[in-house]
């Protein structure tokens, strides 16, 4: 995650600590209030990234939110802090979990539903993966010298990588378990590497029942990148995960276990971490052929008028990422949206104009500048591992 996703699941988890704090110590207008913006924050959040991978996790962690304000306000008693969801508990109990159907609670279990097909471009990633991951998995036979575990994908924010690793977990009918870096190293989360233990003997588990998990680890230089000022648990929470690393690569195992990190400053990383990673992939800005297929992807849930040459947009958009584009069609869509309830409501929307584009476009540049591409090639020529 990113940009806005950061500042309001940051907020988010800020308010939720803030109301705990205030609702223990019987502040129940201060627990009132913190409550309230935690819930907004989380709102914001669903409106603006519906479609995200974690979007049904928050919305669970919402609706508790709603529940729980309204007990506050109505003056009843809370039985359990708000936090709960966010909390992990982890001790030897938790540990023994790990040979459990049900992977550690700091950890996201989703069933991919994103192919391939739904990723524009792309093309030299997703066959690297497939080389890495999908062939193994499906012939390991003839992988006499066994194959990468490990896999980076780095680039601008918003391109993909997060989707590329979906769609591989769904390729394979695997176990996708998303891991936010920035959960495991949180000091309110538990001790750092005995979340990290629990997250591998889970995926081993997994593995020995015959399920394929991907692990996908996002900002993963939050975890693994070089720090100044490090304390020691910080220290022993990368101690643990080279380790973990070092032993889904032994030779002599079969498991198919597989960590897949995503990172938009690679340069952060700690050099024997990226070592690790076997396959380096660069996952760059869409380039024509892409825009146009995005487009395309996402216009098919919209109406267009007659004079949208999406060609013509996809020159236009040269420098914008995936997620610049679809927010740039969303915006585009949501101006004849505007307009409909404006106009009184009645019948259907207009048709979303070649105008509409090209306004957008006068108050949206790309969110990623050529200097920043530049550092992103510079890496890739230093450290790329196809």
């Amino acid at each position: 995650m990113s940009g806005a996703r950061d500042v309001l699941l940051g907020a988010a988890r800020r308010y939720a600590l803030a109301y705990k704090e205030a609702e223990s110590k019987g502040l129940r207008e201060e627990a009132v209030v913190n409550l309230k913006r935690a819930v907004e924050a989380l709102e914001e959040y669903l409106r603006l990234y519906p479609d995200d991978l974690l979007a049904p996790k928050i919305m669970k962690i919402l609706e508790g939110y709603r529940r729980k304000l309204a007990e506050l306000e109505s003056g009843e008693a809370l039985a359990q802090a708000v936090d709960e969801e966010y909390r992990v508990e982890v001790n030897e109990k938790a540990l023994k979990r790990s040979g459990s159907r049900e992977p550690p609670v700091f950890a996201l279990r989703e069933k991919p539903s994103v192919t391939f097909d739904d990723i524009a471009g792309l093309e030299e990633a997703k066959q690297a993966v497939r080389e890495a991951i999908i062939y193994p998995i499906r012939r390991p036979d003839l992988f006499p010298l066994g194959w990468p575990r490990g896999i980076l994908l780095f680039g601008p924010p918003g391109t993909g990588k997060t989707m590329l690793a979906a769609a591989v977990a769904n390729e394979v009918d695997g176990e996708f378990l998303y891991v936010d870096a920035a959960s495991i190293m949180s000091k309110w989360l538990g001790e750092g590497e005995k979340n990290v233990k629990s997250l591998f003997e889970y995926a081993r588990a997994r593995a020995r029942e015959g399920v394929p998990v991907i692990i996908f680890i996002d900002e993963i230089d939050a975890l693994l990148g070089v720090h100044t000022n490090e304390v020691g648990g910080e220290v022993r929470v990368r101690n643990q995960f080279l380790k973990e690393m070092d032993g889904i690569q032994d030779k002599g195992s079969n498991l198919h276990v597989y960590v897949i990190g995503a990172t938009n400053k690679p340069w952060k990383l700690d050099e024997p971490f990226i070592r690790r990673f076997q396959k380096r992939i660069y996952v760059p800005l869409p380039d024509k052929a892409a825009r146009r297929r995005l487009l395309e992807l996402l216009t098919s849930k919209i109406k267009l008028a007659p004079d949208v040459d999406l060609d013509e947009l996809a020159e236009l958009l040269e420098g914008y990422s995936g997620s610049d584009i679809r927010d740039i069609v969303q915006s585009a869509y949501m101006r004849t949206v505007r307009e409909y309830f404006e106009n009184g409501g009645k019948g259907e929307p207009r048709p979303v104009t070649m105008n509409d584009f090209l306004e957008i476009l006068k108050q949206r540049k790309p969110s990623v500048d050529r200097e920043t591409i530049k550092l992103y090639e510079e890496w890739y020529e230093k450290f790329k591992a196809l």
